[in-house]
C-alpha cells in the first residue's frame, strides 16, 4: 500500500477518534459498487491495505466516492495478550474511520464482539476489567482450565460467564470502546442487517425461520430482505430506546452471558451445524447452533463469524482454505457447502454467503471481499 496513502487514512482515523463518539449522517449520493467486508478482527493497517488492494480506498484516505462498504461486524479483540492495548487502540481507529463516513457509505453491522462491549462488559470500569483480567490470565488455560477455580472466579465477577471471555475472547476491552458503540446504537448507525437487495441481507451471523418467528414476521415476507432487516433493526432500536443501564439485550435475538446462565446466546452468536450431539441445541431461541436446513428459503444471507475450519467442523468436511469466500445452499433437505461465490439459485432454496476468511492471517493479496451486485469475489485492482 502507498505510505503517503495509508497515512492520510491513518490520521483521518486519529482525528475522528479525537473527536469522540459521532456517526456521520448519510448524504444521499448514489454509490455504484457495494462491497462486503467479513469481520475486520486484524490491525487497521492490514485493513486499509485489503481495501487498497481491492481499489476501494480514495487518494484522502477514506472510501472513494463511488464505494459502499458493509463491514459484517466483530471489530475488536484478536491478538496475543502482550498486544492488548496496541489491539484495542486498533479497533477503535477502524471503527472511528468507518463513523467517519456517510452512513450510505460505510455500513457498520453488529457482531458478537461489538455487542460485548455494551452486555457482558457493560457494567465495568478499565480499572475493574482489569482486575478482573489479571485473576483470568492466571486461571485460563483453555480446555484445561480448572472448573472448580473457574466457579470461584465467576462467583467473584458474576457478570462474566467463563474465565475466558475475559482472558481472551474480549480481551481488549477498554471504556472508550463502549462509549463509541454506545452512541453509534443510539444513532442507529450501527445495525443488525443491512437489505442490499430484494432478497439479499447482509448481516453477522445469520437467522433461520425460528427467528424470524421471534420477531413477528409474517412467513411469507421471510424472503424479503427489506422485511427482515427491518423487523431485526426493529426489535434493536426498541431495546436501545428503552436501554437506561447495565447489559443490553435485544429481546428473543441476543441475550449476554453471565454467570448465573452461562455463555451468550442469539443470533450473533449461532453458527450452523449437522452435528448430532448439536440436535438439541439446535431447536428454540436463542441458541449458539442453528440447523441450516432451516434457513429461510428465497433469501440470500451473507454473513461472517464463521471461518471455513468450522463449517467443516460442523457441517460438511473438507480441506479447509483462510481468506476466500464460501457459500452454502439448502432447499431445506440437502446441504451443499464449498468454497467460492453462491451458484444461481431459485425461491425453494435458501443460501449463505461466508466472508469471515481469517482476516489477519495469510497473504493480503488472497483474502476476498464479496461484490454484491456482481454477487462475486472483487478483483484485486477494483475493476
Amino acid at each position: 500500500m502507498n505510505e503517503a496513502l495509508l497515512q492520510k487514512a491513518l490520521a483521518r482515523a486519529d482525528a475522528a477518534v479525537a473527536k469522540g463518539p459521532h456517526a456521520t449522517p448519510a448524504e444521499g449520493r448514489h454509490r455504484t459498487r457495494h462491497v462486503v467486508m467479513g469481520d475486520p478482527q486484524a490491525d487497521f493497517d492490514r485493513v486499509l491495505t485489503l481495501l487498497a488492494l481491492h481499489g476501494l480506498l480514495g487518494s484522502d484516505g477514506g472510501l472513494r466516492p463511488d464505494v459502499c462498504l458493509v463491514s459484517v461486524g466483530d471489530h475488536f479483540d484478536w491478538g496475543p495478550a502482550s498486544e492488548r492495548d496496541r489491539v484495542a487502540r486498533s479497533g477503535l481507529r477502524l471503527v472511528a474511520w468507518l463513523a467517519s463516513h456517510p452512513a450510505d457509505q460505510a455500513v457498520l453491522l453488529l457482531g458478537n464482539h461489538d455487542l460485548g462491549r455494551v452486555g457482558e462488559l457493560a457494567d465495568f470500569t478499565d480499572a475493574t476489567f482489569r482486575a478482573a483480567q489479571v485473576e483470568a490470565d492466571q486461571l485460563y488455560a483453555g480446555d484445561d482450565t480448572d472448573a472448580a477455580a473457574e466457579r470461584d472466579f465467576i462467583a467473584r465477577w458474576p457478570a462474566l460467564p467463563t474465565v475466558e471471555l475475559a482472558a481472551r475472547d474480549f480481551s481488549t476491552w477498554r471504556e472508550e470502546q463502549r462509549a463509541w458503540v454506545e452512541h453509534l446504537l443510539r444513532a442507529r448507525r450501527f445495525r443488525v442487517a443491512h437489505a442490499a437487495g430484494d432478497s439479499l441481507l447482509v448481516l453477522h451471523a445469520g437467522v433461520t425461520r425460528e427467528d424470524l418467528d421471534v420477531v413477528g414476521l409474517e412467513p411469507g415476507r421471510w424472503a424479503e430482505a427489506g422485511a427482515v432487516a427491518e423487523a431485526l433493526n426493529g426489535v434493536m432500536d426498541r431495546a436501545v430506546a428503552a436501554w437506561t443501564g447495565g447489559p443490553l439485550v435485544l429481546p428473543g435475538l441476543h441475550h449476554p452471558g453471565n454467570a448465573a446462565s452461562g455463555e451468550g446466546m442469539g443470533i450473533f452468536y449461532q453458527r450452523p451445524s449437522l452435528q448430532t450431539e448439536d440436535t438439541e441445541r439446535v431447536r428454540g431461541t436463542p441458541r449458539r447452533r442453528f440447523d441450516p436446513r432451516r434457513l429461510p428459503l428465497g433469501l440470500t444471507q451473507v454473513v461472517g463469524h464463521t471461518r471455513d475450519k468450522r463449517v467443516r467442523e460442523l457441517v460438511s468436511p473438507g480441506p479447509v482454505r483462510d481468506g476466500v469466500l464460501r457459500h452454502l445452499v439448502t432447499d431445506g433437505t440437502r446441504v451443499d457447502y464449498a468454497h467460492g461465490p453462491p451458484p444461481e439459485t431459485g425461491a425453494g432454496e435458501a443460501v449463505m454467503v461466508f466472508t469471515d476468511g481469517a482476516m489477519r492471517e495469510g497473504r493480503a493479496e488472497d483474502f476476498e471481499l464479496f461484490d454484491l451486485d456482481a454477487r462475486r469475489a472483487v478483483p484485486l485492482d477494483g475493476r
